[in-house]
């Protein structure tokens, strides 16, 4: 098996991408906040990121070449293949892989008196996107702290890594 040696960074690349997708899920809730009608009818729904451990691959072994079964292997996989890669473990370590679902918050409609608006119903209600601007900004603020910390992360391991060539 490899040395996992990028261990710390695949995870924390994992979260970047966790991350990435929470702020856009939040934009997405705060661009549609006044969207009355989509195309599936009825106002928009909240949507969340649910984040979890995806199921552990076994370690997949790769063999030593030589440089003609290296050029061999280009040529049939493409230019993203390097010695790095077949010298390391394929697999990113226990707990680092992470599995990114939308999910629909469940949360009911807010319902406001608008006979004016295009979508009202008969009494002159109508059904409003679940979603609370606060807690957006608040969920915002704090997807981006994550994403910084795994920034730092990613930064302290690369000068871990140079000052290690330095020896």
């Amino acid at each position: 098996m490899g040395l996992r040696i990028f261990g710390n960074m695949q995870v924390s690349a994992s979260g970047l991408r966790g991350m990435r997708a929470r702020m856009n899920v939040i934009a997405e809730n705060i661009a549609n906040v006044e969207t009355t009608r989509t195309p599936d009818g009825g106002p928009y729904r909240r949507k969340e990121v649910v984040l979890s451990q995806a199921e552990p691959t076994s370690p997949v072994p790769i063999p030593r070449v030589d440089r003609t079964s290296f050029n061999e292997l280009l040529r049939t996989h493409g230019d993203h293949m390097s010695m790095v890669a077949l010298e390391a473990d394929r697999t990113l370590p226990e707990g680092s892989r992470l599995e990114i679902n939308e999910a629909e918050d469940a949360q009911p409609f807010k319902l406001i008196h608008d006979p004016a608006h295009p979508d009202a119903d008969e009494q002159g209600y109508v059904l409003m996107p679940n979603i609370d601007l606060v807690h957006e900004f608040v969920d915002m603020i704090a997807a981006q702290r994550a994403y910084e910390a795994n920034v730092s992360a990613i930064q302290g391991a690369k000068d871990m890594f140079m000052k290690a060539l330095e020896i």
